[in-house]
């Protein structure tokens, strides 16, 4: 059951961590085209959304009251330190690149990192992979492309 609660964690904050971050990136970068804006996003997605997503964890599975305090605590630690750790992956491009070129890469990442392990928990599962990669995709594109849109309504109207 230890491993159960790993993987919901390890799941939890990997998707969070790729969809939020990439959210705000495409946003603050189409809102402000200030790196330092897009670095300060990063990382606090990495720390305050971390916290919050593990504490979301940790209240969820204390509320189906099946799990051990410790299979709390490895879901709860589990979802902070995958998703501080792969918010801040997303900061590597935007210290070594141009703003828009970051973007691009760390789209790809995102979106290579969710397909990858997509397909890895659909094989898993007996599922189909292309479709569950196809949702999660679908759902990262909408995302970013709502964020995109909200960024540079932002930057219209409060220029």
């Amino acid at each position: 059951m230890s491993k159960h609660s790993l993987i919901v964690g390890f799941s939890f904050g990997l998707t969070s961590g790729i969809i939020t971050t990439l959210g705000l990136m495409v946003g603050l970068s189409a809102g402000t085209h200030s790196r330092l804006a897009v670095i300060g996003g990063i990382l606090t997605i990495a720390i305050a959304d971390a916290f919050s997503d593990a504490l979301g964890i940790h209240v969820s599975e204390e509320s189906e009251s099946t799990h051990t305090p410790k299979e709390i605590w490895i879901a709860t630690l589990s979802t902070f330190f995958s998703k501080f750790i792969f918010a801040l992956t997303f900061v590597v491009p935007v210290l070594l690149l141009k703003l828009s070129t970051a973007l691009f890469v760390s789209v790809i990442w995102g979106l290579g990192m969710l397909s990858f392990f997509s397909y890895r928990m659909a094989k898993v599962q007996g599922d189909k992979p292309w479709k569950v990669v196809a949702e999660h995709l679908i759902i990262v594109i909408t995302v970013i492309t709502i964020t995109y849109h909200v960024g540079l309504w932002i930057s219209a109207t409060f220029s």
